[in-house]
């Protein structure tokens, strides 16, 4: 599989108020520098283990060389809406782009606010949406890491993941536990 350029030269995000409405746009990383609230979302994708019959979440570890968060483990992946484009397709282009899924069931089930700051200046401070979807096995879904953006993939489930992050969470993103939380309650209340 090739992969086409995944960012324009100039890439701008949506700036958002706390109410999550449209205030303007800002280059992404100016953004980024300047610590302005836009909107962004993370993707899950989701599978049930037909060993273990326990749901698993794909994480991906982000590339070293990423503007943020260099090698740090998050959920199957995540961005940002362009100007003019909605999140749940904003997602799906995502997935595609950075691990090579193809999926246009992406649902979105709730969105957060949260501020991370980086030592590099960086400061995410978004809205963040939370966006599932179901490995389709039976259609012979395949991933495929584009290596700009991701350097591996893993299957995991809830309660080992949360093991991790308590025991290791410098390994994480830091909005990794929170939509986590989420996306935990939102699938685990649909087998209930």
């Amino acid at each position: 599989m090739s992969f086409s350029p995944i960012q324009q030269q100039n890439e701008y995000v949506i700036l958002v108020d706390k109410n999550n409405k449209e205030i303007g746009t800002q280059e992404k990383i100016k953004a980024h520098e300047l610590a302005q609230c836009h909107r962004a979302f993370s993707v899950f994708i989701y599978r049930l283990n037909s060993d273990t019959q326990e749901i698993e979440v794909l994480l991906q570890q982000r590339e070293q060389n990423k503007y943020h968060c260099g090698g740090l483990w998050t959920n199957t992946c995540c961005g940002h809406p362009r100007p003019g484009e909605e999140t749940v397709q904003a997602g799906q282009r995502r997935l595609f782009e950075e691990m090579g899924i193809e999926h246009n069931k992406l649902e979105l089930i709730s969105q957060f606010h949260y501020v991370a700051e980086f030592s590099n200046g960086l400061t995410e401070n978004e809205m963040d949406h939370v966006l599932i979807g179901k490995f389709a096995q039976s259609q012979n879904q395949s991933i495929h890491l584009n290596p700009v953006e991701a350097s591996d993939a893993r299957w995991i489930t809830f309660d080992a993941l949360e093991t991790e992050l308590d025991k290791s969470p410098e390994d994480f993103t830091p909005w990794l536990a929170q939509a986590l939380q989420q996306v935990k309650s939102h699938l685990l209340s649909l087998n209930a």
